[in-house]
């Protein structure tokens, strides 16, 4: 998993569909597409596409040998540096297949892993990252050593009690691996602790939490640089945002809150990093709502958005309360009918059109009798006045015959003050 150089790798994509694999482990046409958008975005070309049908996988070479014979001249034909398959590959096959190519092979997990690589830029998603390559190395271990076992006589024609140095880097670096993922759990564990106290200050301050989720390269990034000029980098490519951006949003003159965008969901995510980027994801545990943005000009927007909601079930955030954001109206031919209900809005978060009605839908939501109140608050009860500072949001505070506060406040501070509020008229 090499960072791509100047020179690009040519990648020639290598698909199976199989009836015994399961619905989501089968390549066809568009998980190839969007294989072929991974290696964009990893820096990479992609010069073919081979799809394989087969009764059931080759145990030893996955796609058969005369497949893989097609696919070595192939590479021979086109220049192609590198053979990247759409389904998952076994440590022993990945090793067979580069042998037998003749080039560097990997399979879907092992791209997302490189490009999440490239892409992280906090410590945390750094971490993440760290941990997710190492679970994904450590099974394929004696894969790679196998080599030096032959060479180091352990198969058992060696003498009694000998260990090749074959097998002796293989436990060692084995040891070396599970240390260091220890070590990236405990740091990530600190990464939550430190989380939980900032959540714990937000709720004691009960500021809402909208937390935006969606396929990758949705337009979630647009949106939130749309709602709170955020400045995230915003590209029309795969997995830009890694990790999780938090930006304070006014829906209206009685409503803030915390509005965090989060790495884009996608088909056969690999399982070490649904695990690893829970320390992300688990914001969705906590949020007051979730903002689930579609992008509704691509054809496959139905299969998207139920990957999205399987992975929210996954994390246990299957209760919370949703918006469905339809995103790229702009790019629907004219007539198109859209999806509507009450829960739902369309908008186009590059043009802005919409963005009114998702404020509004968002504040609706969100509504917990928030109100701004005016207080004549006597002298003697100056103390009021530091309880509000704690937990109103105060706008202005005169001092005449009484303190005169205006101050956004909950229904609970409301109840304190409410003999002191001035009565509308």
């Amino acid at each position: 998993m090499e960072k791509t150089e100047t020179i690009r790798d040519k990648v020639l994509l290598v698909g199976l569909s199989s009836p015994v694999l399961k619905k989501e482990e089968n390549a066809d046409e568009s998980t190839l597409e969007e294989l072929s958008a991974l290696v964009e975005t990893a820096g990479a070309e992609t010069v073919g596409m081979m799809l394989q049908n087969r009764p059931s996988p080759d145990p030893r070479t996955f796609i058969g040998e005369g497949k893989v014979a097609e696919a070595k001249l192939y590479c021979e034909n086109t220049g192609a540096t590198m053979v990247i398959f759409d389904n998952d590959l076994s440590p022993s096959q990945m090793r067979v297949l580069t042998e037998l190519l003749g080039v560097q092979v990997l399979d879907r997990c092992a791209l997302i892993l490189d490009i999440f690589a490239q892409r992280a830029r906090t410590k945390e998603g750094r971490l993440q990252v760290e941990l997710a390559q190492y679970q994904y190395l450590l099974p394929r271990l004696t894969g790679m050593w196998t080599h030096l076992e032959r060479q180091a006589g352990t198969s058992g024609k060696g003498p009694i009690g000998s260990k090749g140095p074959g097998e002796t880097q293989l436990e060692t670096d084995r040891r070396h691996i599970h240390r260091k993922i220890d070590k990236l759990k405990a740091d990530l564990e600190e990464v939550r602790r430190v989380r939980g106290t900032q959540r714990q200050r937000r709720q004691k301050n009960e500021i809402p939490v909208v937390a935006v989720v969606g396929y990758t390269n949705a337009g979630k990034s647009t949106l939130l640089n749309r709602l709170t000029g955020a400045g995230i980098p915003a590209n029309d490519r795969l997995f830009d945002t890694l990790d999780t951006t938090s930006r304070l949003l006014t829906v209206s003159d009685t409503l803030d809150v915390v509005i965090s965008d989060t790495v884009g969901f996608i088909r056969k995510l690999p399982h070490q990093l649904v695990e690893a980027f829970k320390a992300t994801l688990e914001e969705l545990e906590y949020a007051d709502l979730l903002l689930h943005v579609i992008d509704v000009s691509n054809p496959e927007w139905q299969q998207q958005a139920q990957v999205v909601e399987n992975l929210i079930m996954e994390l246990g955030a299957g209760e919370l309360p949703r918006i469905d954001v339809f995103n790229k109206c702009d790019r629907l031919p004219p007539g198109e009918i859209m999806p509507h209900g009450e829960d739902i809005v369309t908008i186009s978060a590059r043009t802005g059109a919409g963005v009114e009605d998702l404020l509004k839908k968002i504040a609706d939501r969100l509504d917990s009798g928030t109100r701004r109140c005016v207080l004549h608050l006597p002298y003697d009860k100056g103390g009021l006045l530091d309880m509000l500072y704690r937990e109103a949001k105060v706008e202005s505070v005169e001092y005449g015959e009484t303190i005169d506060v205006t101050a956004v406040c909950t229904p609970r501070v409301l109840g304190r003050v409410a003999p002191y509020a001035e009565q509308p008229q």
